[in-house]
C-alpha cells in the first residue's frame, strides 16, 4: 500500500510541474516573471525531493530542509519585487531591500547550521538549546506572511482582484508551514501527520496561483486556465470532498450500527452515490456552478473563444440536419443558460410568425410589422429584459409588449436578430436555469451572436427559396417540353384536316390519315405517362433499330411539306441500339428545321453513311444558314428561338441531349445565305451488316 506522504507530495509535484510548464512556455523575460518561474521550479524540486525521501529515505533531511529554505527565499524575493513595482516611495523600497538582506542572512545561517556541524553546535549552545534550524524556518515563514499581507493591503480595486488568489494560495502554504514548524519547535520533534499533509496543501494551492498568474499580465506570463478546466476541476473537487464526508459517515454508521451496521453502511453508500449522480447531472446546479466560477475566478463572464466555437458548431450542425431554426434557438439559449425559447421569423409580407420552438410552446400568433415591439427592436437593437421592463417600463421608452407575450410567464429575454440594418427575426428566451443578472457583457454577447445567427438564418432561408425555385423550374421545363411535342402533333393533325376535303375520297389518303391520327394518339399517351411521372424527358427504352427503316419513315412523313427531302444511302443495313421513337422525333425535328429555313425551290438531302465505328446521318440544306456567333452562343441554348411566337427554342437542345445520352454527338456547319449541315453521329452495333458498296468492292 502506498505511503500517505508519497501520494501527498506526488500530487504537489504534479501540480507544480504543470504550473511551471505553463509559465516557462509564456515567459517574456521580465524580472517578475523570472522570479515567479524560479519560485515555482524551486517548489517543484522541494516536492520531488520530499516524495523521494518518503520512498527511498533519500536525500538526507538536511538537504531536504536546504531545498525548502531556497524555496521560501525565492517566494519572498518574488513578493518583495511585487511590492517594489507597486510603490513609488523610495524609503519603502529601501526598507524592502533591507528585508531581503535580512532574509538572505537568515538563510545563510540556516544553511550553515545544516551542513557545518561545529557551526550548528555553536548556535545550539548560544541559544540555550533552541534548534536554530526550526527557529530560522519559523522566521522565514513569518516574513513571507507579512509580505503577503502587505501585497494584499497595498492592492486596490482591480489589482486586489488580480492577486487575491495568490495571497490565499501562498498564505495557505505558509500558515500551514508556520503551524508545522511551530509545533516542531515547541515539542522538539516533527509531527508526521502534519508533514505528510503538507504536499496536499501545496497541491491545492497550485490552481489558485495559476488563476492569479492568468490575471496579471504585468508578471509577463500569459496563462490560460479555461473555464471548462476550472468547471470540471471544481466539480471533481466537490465530488471528492462529498465522497470523503460520505466515507466518514459510512464509517460512523458501521462502527455504531451494531448488527445492522454493514447493511446500513451499504444502503448509505448506495444513496450517497445516487445523490452524487443526481447532483452532477443537475442542469440547475451546473448552471449555478458556472455562474459562480465566472463571477469569482475570471475578469470576464465568458470565454469568448469557447462561446464562439460552440455557437458555430451548433449552427453548422443544424443547417446540415434540416432543423436549423430550432438549432438557432438552442445556440442562443446555451449562451444565457436558458432552457429554451421561440423564434419569430419575418415573412414576405413583413409580418413575423413563430416558426421554431424549443421546450416551450406558443400559439401561431402573427405579429404585424407595425407592432411597437417590432419597431423598437429594429430601431434600438436592444436586448430586452422582460422582468426589468415589467418592473420599470421607463427603461425602454416606446416599447409596448404584444398581448400574446403577456400570456408567457416563462419569457425572459427578447434578442433581435439583425441582418445588415434589417430585423430578420427575434428570439424570446425562457428564464435561465439559475438566477442571474444581465449586464452589459451579456447583452453585447447576445447581440453579437444574434447578428451571426441572422446571417446563417438569411443564408438558410435563401437556400430554401432556391430549392422551391428549382422545383418550379422543373415544372416549367416539363411544361415547355410537353407544349413543344403537342405543337408538333397539332401541326400534323392540322395538315390532315386541311387536306381532308380535297382527298377524302382517296382511299390511300384515308389510310394515311388513320395512321397519322393513331401516331398522334400514341404520342399523346406517352406525354400523359411523362406528365404523371414528372419527367421533362421520356424514359429511354433502347432497342436494336435499323437506320434504313428510320430514315425511310421520316422521308415519307416529311414528304407532305416542301421542299421535299431526298434520301441518299451510301451504306445500308446499319443497326444501332437506341430509343427508336425518340430518334424519329429528333431526326424529324432536324428535317423540319431544314424545311423551315429553305425556300420552296430549295434542296434538302438526308445522307446515311458509316465513319469508323459510328453511323453518320447528315441533313443538309441550301437555306438561309446561320453565322458562327449564333451557333456558338444561341443554337444549343434551351428556350432560345428565331421563329418568334411559333417556336419554343428547345428542339435542337433536346436533340443534342438525347444523342449524347445515346453515346453519340451532333455537329453543325453553316454559313449565312449558303446553307446548313447537321451531322448526327451514333455508335453502331458490332454485328452491323456491311453496305452493298463495301461488299461489291470486296468482291
Amino acid at each position: 500500500m502506498l505511503d500517505i506522504g508519497v501520494v501527498s507530495y506526488s500530487l504537489a509535484s504534479l501540480a507544480f510541474i504543470v504550473f511551471s510548464l505553463l509559465l516557462m512556455t509564456s515567459w517574456k523575460g521580465r524580472l517578475q516573471g523570472a522570479l515567479l518561474v524560479t519560485a515555482v521550479l524551486a517548489t517543484v524540486v522541494w516536492a520531488v525531493a520530499s516524495t523521494s525521501y518518503f520512498v527511498f529515505l533519500e536525500p538526507s533531511s538536511s538537504v531536504l530542509l536546504a531545498v525548502e529554505v531556497l524555496r521560501n527565499v525565492f517566494w519572498i524575493a518574488f513578493l518583495i519585487q511585487l511590492l517594489s513595482s507597486t510603490e513609488t516611495e523610495r524609503w519603502y523600497v529601501l526598507r524592502l531591500r533591507g528585508v531581503m538582506i535580512v532574509v538572505l542572512m537568515v538563510s545563510l545561517i540556516l544553511l550553515g547550521a545544516l551542513f557545518i556541524p561545529k557551526f550548528s553546535q555553536l548556535l545550539y549552545a548560544t541559544f540555550s538549546g533552541v534548534d536554530i534550524r526550526l527557529l530560522g524556518m519559523v522566521l522565514l515563514v513569518i516574513v513571507a506572511l507579512v509580505l503577503l499581507e502587505q501585497v494584499y493591503r497595498n492592492s486596490e480595486g482591480e489589482l486586489r482582484w488580480a492577486v487575491k488568489y495568490m495571497c490565499i494560495g501562498l498564505g495557505g502554504i505558509f500558515v500551514f508551514d508556520f503551524v508545522f514548524y511551530a509545533d516542531a519547535l515547541l515539542f522538539l520533534k516533527i509531527n508526521t501527520t502534519l508533514w505528510q499533509a503538507r504536499g496536499v496543501v501545496a497541491a491545492l494551492a497550485a490552481p489558485l496561483l495559476a488563476v492569479s498568474a492568468s490575471r496579471n499580465p504585468d508578471w509577463s506570463v500569459e496563462i490560460f486556465v479555461s473555464r471548462s478546466v476550472t468547471f470540471h476541476t471544481s466539480a471533481l473537487l466537490g465530488a471528492g470532498l462529498y465522497l470523503l464526508v460520505m466515507a466518514a459517515g459510512g464509517y460512523y454508521i458501521r462502527s455504531y450500527g451494531g448488527e445492522w451496521g454493514q447493511v446500513a453502511q451499504s444502503v448509505f453508500w448506495f444513496m450517497a452515490v445516487i445523490t452524487l449522480m443526481l447532483l452532477l447531472m443537475s442542469g440547475q446546479l451546473r448552471a449555478r456552478l458556472r455562474v459562480f466560477i465566472n463571477k469569482h475566478f475570471y475578469q470576464y463572464k465568458y470565454d469568448y473563444r469557447e462561446e464562439w466555437l460552440r455557437l458555430i458548431q451548433t449552427l453548422s450542425f443544424g443547417s446540415a440536419d434540416g432543423q436549423f431554426r430550432e438549432r438557432a434557438v438552442i445556440a442562443l439559449a446555451e449562451i444565457a443558460d436558458s432552457r429554451g425559447g421561440v423564434l419569430w421569423l419575418r415573412q414576405e409580407t413583413g409580418d413575423f410568425l413563430p416558426v421554431a420552438m424549443e421546450t416551450v410552446h406558443v400559439d401561431d400568433v402573427v405579429l404585424c410589422k407595425d407592432e411597437p415591439l417590432i419597431r423598437f427592436l429594429k430601431e434600438r437593437e436592444w436586448v430586452v429584459n422582460l422582468p426589468e421592463f415589467r418592473a420599470a417600463p421607463s427603461i425602454c421608452e416606446g416599447l409596448i409588449l404584444p398581448e400574446c407575450m403577456e400570456d408567457m410567464p416563462w419569457a425572459w429575454l427578447i434578442v433581435p436578430l439583425m441582418n445588415h440594418d434589417e430585423l430578420l427575426a427575434f428570439i424570446v428566451l425562457a428564464e435561465s436555469r439559475s438566477p442571474r443578472q444581465i449586464n452589459w457583457e451579456d447583452r453585447d454577447l447576445l447581440k453579437t451572436a444574434g447578428r451571426q445567427i441572422a446571417g446563417y438564418l438569411a443564408q438558410y432561408e435563401a437556400a430554401q427559396a432556391l430549392v422551391h425555385a428549382r422545383q418550379f423550374e422543373a415544372i416549367n421545363r416539363l411544361s415547355t417540353f410537353m407544349v413543344h411535342d403537342l405543337k408538333n402533333l397539332i401541326a400534323q393533325l392540322s395538315l390532315v384536316v386541311s387536306n381532308a376535303d380535297k382527298h377524302k375520297h382517296n382511299q390511300e389518303f384515308i389510310e394515311d390519315m388513320i395512321a397519322t391520327v393513331g401516331h398522334a394518339v400514341s404520342k399523346m399517351n406517352e406525354l400523359l405517362v411523362q406528365l404523371r411521372a414528372g419527367r421533362s424527358q421520356p424514359l429511354s427504352v433502347p432497342e436494336n433499330t435499323s437506320l434504313d427503316d428510320v430514315l425511310k419513315t421520316l422521308i415519307k412523313e416529311r414528304s407532305a411539306t416542301i421542299p421535299l427531302p431526298s434520301l441518299v444511302q451510301e451504306c445500308s443495313g446499319i443497326q444501332v441500339r437506341i430509343d427508336k421513337k425518340r430518334l424519329l422525333t429528333v431526326l424529324g425535328h432536324l428535317i423540319q428545321n431544314a424545311q423551315d429555313a429553305t425556300q420552296a425551290d430549295g434542296q434538302i438531302d438526308v445522307v446515311l453513311r458509316k465513319q469508323g465505328d459510328s453511323a453518320v446521318i447528315e441533313i443538309s440544306d441550301n437555306g438561309c444558314g446561320m453565322d458562327a456567333r449564333f451557333i456558338r452562343e444561341r443554337l444549343f441554348q434551351p428556350f432560345d428561338t428565331t421563329k418568334g411566337a411559333s417556336g419554343m427554342g428547345i428542339g435542337v437542345y433536346q436533340s443534342r441531349e438525347f444523342v449524347r445520352e445515346s453515346g453519340g454527338d451532333i455537329s453543325v456547319q453553316s454559313e449565312l445565305n449558303v446553307g446548313t449541315v447537321f451531322r448526327v453521329f451514333l455508335p453502331v452495333q458490332s454485328h452491323d451488316i456491311s453496305s452493298d458498296r463495301e461488299l461489291a468492292d470486296s468482291n
